[in-house]
Formats: structure tokens, sequence, C-alpha cells
């Protein structure tokens, strides 16, 4: 309503004004050589008004015929983008429907009406892949990677090609390559440390793996490729610090510690990691410098205190007890062994040892040695290192089965067989 007011005061407004110039008079004269003509001042104004108009509709025209060109072809490419986006859509359906003719054939006609966008590119790619044609795959996804905005999706495709055809080394600089142009992606990380364990890089491994239990076999193995004395004991210390139940992991720091003139260190090194976890392989170090039969004996004794009740730690004080001749704290501590129910064929056998020492050849002795040799053959077996991918027995722990080469799986395992009775 407004807007309307405004326009009939200005329509008044310009009446009036053509009324005062009529009422004035007056008139416009226009030489021409030797012609003369008169013009009465309104019709000069009215005829100056018709001039611009015509002058207006003839640049106009002219404007048009300039842009004309520019309109066709933008009506022409709107058409394209328009045929191109329903050639991308049943391109979609076709790779969903598994079909990679028709794929191939709806992403040409993509790429005819849109370019050579990440879209339609990515498209030709899993429809190439689709039809089998990897190394057109390749070239597609190569292309892809040039591209600043799509380097990541070129650079995933290549990495699943190459995984696909176990070429691993391509594989592990491609990951690298895609976590550079995307970082923070939580799966390619994952897949980084697969492909480093794949590769034996334990280094690059430990790097990758997230915090846990199995940083220690990893900063072991790690320290095992080494060449750098010093960043090798720094991956031991590593290793032990991440899990001190592990006992490789404390054996070769304590080593370490040891051959580097710190004795007392290494011996501490190895009772914390008999608290973490008792295992026969620490007592082995623990013990080995003690010649005399008494000093093992109270070695023994030092290194089990954190964890006197446990399996491994009785069978130890029962056993260096035997040897030094203390029979009566041997049978103690082996007695209790069997009551706890978590001996196994080791427990039986050293006290058979043990009747042997305190009975001799006796009928007596010969019974008790019986009854507990008995005993071992139905008991536990003892605990060993075992691949749990293919069940094979190691003397030691090692990062790969060399048997099945499975990364990872050799477990220190107590089997599982009849339970021992006490009789």
């Amino acid at each position: 309503m407004r807007s309307a007011l405004i326009y009939l005061v200005l329509l008044a407004a310009g009446i009036a004004g053509i009324l005062w110039v009529a009422q004035l008079g007056g008139a416009v004269e226009i030489r021409l050589g030797d012609a003369e003509v008169l013009v009465g001042l309104p019709v000069a104004l009215l005829l100056l008004a018709a001039l611009f108009l015509v002058l207006h509709l003839i640049l106009a025209f002219l404007g048009a015929l300039r842009r004309l060109p520019g309109r066709l072809r933008d009506r022409k490419a709107a058409r394209r983008r328009g045929e191109g986006d329903a050639a991308l859509t049943r391109a979609l359906v076709a790779l969903a429907a598994g079909t990679p003719d028709a794929a191939r054939l709806e992403v040409k006609r993509a790429r005819k009406g849109l370019g050579d966008t990440p879209q339609t590119l990515l498209l030709a790619a899993e429809a190439e892949r689709l039809a089998g044609r990897e190394e057109a795959a390749t070239a597609v996804f190569r292309q892809l990677a040039t591209m600043p905005d799509a380097r990541f999706l070129g650079l995933r495709g290549l990495l699943r090609q190459a995984i696909q055809r176990e070429d691993w080394p391509t594989a592990q600089r491609l990951a690298r390559e895609a976590e550079a142009a995307q970082p923070g992606a939580a799966w390619l990380r994952e897949e980084r440390e697969t492909l480093a364990l794949r590769m034996r890089d334990w280094r690059e491994a430990l790097t990758l793996a997230p915090p846990g239990a199995g940083q220690a076999a990893l900063a072991l193995a790690a320290a095992g490729q080494e060449p750098d004395a010093t960043r090798a004991a720094e991956l031991e210390r590593q290793g032990f610090a991440a899990d001190p139940a592990f006992a490789p992991a404390a054996l070769a720091h304590a080593k370490r510690l040891k051959e580097g003139g710190s004795p007392r260190r290494a011996r501490t090194v190895l009772e914390q990691a008999w608290t973490a976890r008792p295992h026969p392989d620490l007592a082995i170090a623990y013990l080995a410098e003690d010649e005399d039969a008494l000093a093992r004996m109270k070695s023994a004794e030092i290194l089990v205190k954190g964890q006197p009740r446990h399996a491994e730690s009785r069978l130890l004080v029962g056993r260096a007890a035997l040897e030094a001749g203390l029979t009566g704290r041997s049978r103690q501590e082996l007695d209790a062994l069997v009551a706890s129910g978590t001996a196994d064929r080791r427990a039986y056998l050293a006290l058979s040892d043990l009747e042997e020492v305190e009975h001799g050849e006796t009928p007596e002795g010969r019974a008790a040695q019986a009854r507990w040799l008995r005993q071992a053959a139905t008991a536990a077996p003892e605990p060993r290192w075992r691949c749990t991918a293919c069940g094979t027995d190691h003397a030691a722990w090692e990062p790969v089965c060399p048997k099945c080469q499975a990364v990872g799986t050799i477990n220190w395992t107590s089997p599982q067989t009849l339970p021992a009775t006490v009789g």
C-alpha cells in the first residue's frame, strides 16, 4: 500500500511537470545545413524521449546478441549436467546391482556430462574393479591421487589393490601417504599397524599400537632389530615398563643392565618380574651366578618373596631346598603345592626325587617313588611357550612362529590334561 502511494505521488508530480512545461511555451530550433525546423518545446521533449527509447532498444538488442552464445553454452552445459547427474545415479544403481558392463557405460556417460570430477572418477575406478580390469582401475586411482581435494580417495583405492595382491612394501608406503593426506583416520592407523606386523617392522608397529600388554612384545621385538645398543636398551626398558609380567622383556632388560655394570639393578628387575608373574626362566637367570646350593636356596627365597604361595615359587624353593639337602623344607613346600591343587608334573617328579634322597633304595622309598611317578604320569604337563595358531611348542618366546609364520601367537600356556589326585 505504501509503495502504491509513492508511485501515485511520483506519477502526479510527473504529470504536473509536463503541464507546467506545456504552459511555459517556447520552441526549439533545429538547423541542418540550410534547412531550419522550428519545433515546440513539448514536442521536442517528446521526440527526445522517443529517440532515447529507440537507442535503448537498439543497445539492448545488441547486448542480447552478444550474450546469446554464452546463454546457449550455459543451456547446453546445464542439459549435459542434468544428463550426467542422471547417468551418475544409474551408475550407482548398476554398481549396487553388480552389473559391471552397465556401470562402465553409465560412468562413461557421467564423465561426458560432468567431466572428470572426484565422484565420477571414483565410480569409474570401482566399475573397472568390478569388471576385473585392475590395471584400468589403477590408472583411474592414480588420476584421483593427483587431485589435491581427492588425493585420499585415490591413495585408498591404490592401497586396497596393493593389499589384495599382497604387495606389502607398496601397501605400507601408500598407507603412510594416505594418513598424511587424511590425518586422524582410525581405520588407517590400524591398517598401518597390520601392515607393519606383516612387514615385521616392529618399531613402526610399536609406534602405532594402542597402549596395552602387546606393547611389551613389540618393544622387545623392535629391540632385536635395533643396531644401536643404546636404542635397543631403551626399547627393552620400555617393554619391561609396559608389562613387567612379560618374562622375555624382563630377562632382556636385566641382561642389558648386568652387562652394563648394574648387577643389583638387574636382580631388582627380575624380582619385580617374578612378583608380577613368576616364570621359571626368571629363576634360571636369577640363580645363575650362585654356585653353592645353599646360596641358591637363599637367592630363591629372596626371589619368591613377592609371591611366596604361587605354584612356581613353591616349586622353585622346594627344588632349591632339595639340592641344598634341606629335605624338611623341600617337603613342606612341595606338599603345600600338591595340596593347593595347582601342581603339575614337575612337582610330582620333585617329590619322587625327594623320596629317593630321604629313603634311598629301600622298599619304602621305592614304593613312595612309584606312587609319585604314577601321579606325574597323569598330572598336568609343565607350562611352555606354545603357538596358539598352530599348536607348536617352542623352547623360547619369539615374535613370529617359525612354523606357521603367525605374528604374536607364541604365549606361555599350561596345557590341560587329566587332573592329578593325591594318593
